[in-house]
């Protein structure tokens, strides 16, 4: 059984979602064409400009290079992190939003099933149609008006289980409080 800090004893966890893996490789995509292009560069700016093989302009030279791939690789990292740290995660009894924001900074938020008004998936393009990935947003009436889940795999899926939980929650909330008028009377 999945546990989370900040769980409530009585929350079951049904779903832990992360966005697709599409997204991650999009953005890695990227990395590698920076890391090809800057190996091309190191094997053939030397060639072209010959005065990059004298010992003064070889360490100015490669000193950029390595400055310029350790900044590819930070990026790379911090991708990861952003991917890897992002999560939504559903209970039978809430939503918790926790998003990665750069290194050190994290956000988490929460929103009770009672108070979502109405949930919307989005797919669009070409690959995410294929692939099957989009976005989820989750309208409230509470402090942060929208929840947005971007990229998720599924989101039909995902938008179905939500409206699910939130009628079950509105049911019972409607049950609680017939059954606190009869005791009243």
């Amino acid at each position: 059984m999945l546990r989370f800090q900040g769980q409530r004893k009585s929350e079951e966890v049904l779903l832990v979602i992360h966005r697709h893996w599409f997204n991650l490789l999009a953005h890695l995509f990227i990395v590698v064409v920076l890391s090809v292009l800057l190996i091309g560069s190191l094997l053939s700016m030397p060639l072209v400009f010959s005065k990059l093989l004298s010992p003064e302009y070889t360490r100015v030279f490669l000193f950029l290079e390595n400055t310029l791939f350790l900044f590819i690789w930070i990026y790379g990292f911090l991708v990861w992190i952003d991917y890897y740290f992002d999560v939504w995660i559903v209970t039978n009894e809430r939503i918790v939003n926790i998003e990665q924001k750069g290194l050190f900074v994290r956000q988490t938020s929460e929103l009770n099933f009672p108070r979502v008004q109405d949930v919307t998936s989005t797919v669009e393009g070409f690959i995410p149609t294929i692939l099957n990935f989009g976005d989820v947003y989750v309208q409230t009436a509470g402090e942060k008006e929208r929840f947005t889940f971007r990229q998720v795999p599924d989101p039909l899926h995902i938008k179905d289980v939500v409206m699910r939980l939130t009628k079950s929650a509105l049911e019972s909330d409607i049950r609680q409080a017939a059954t606190s008028l009869q005791h009243k009377t």
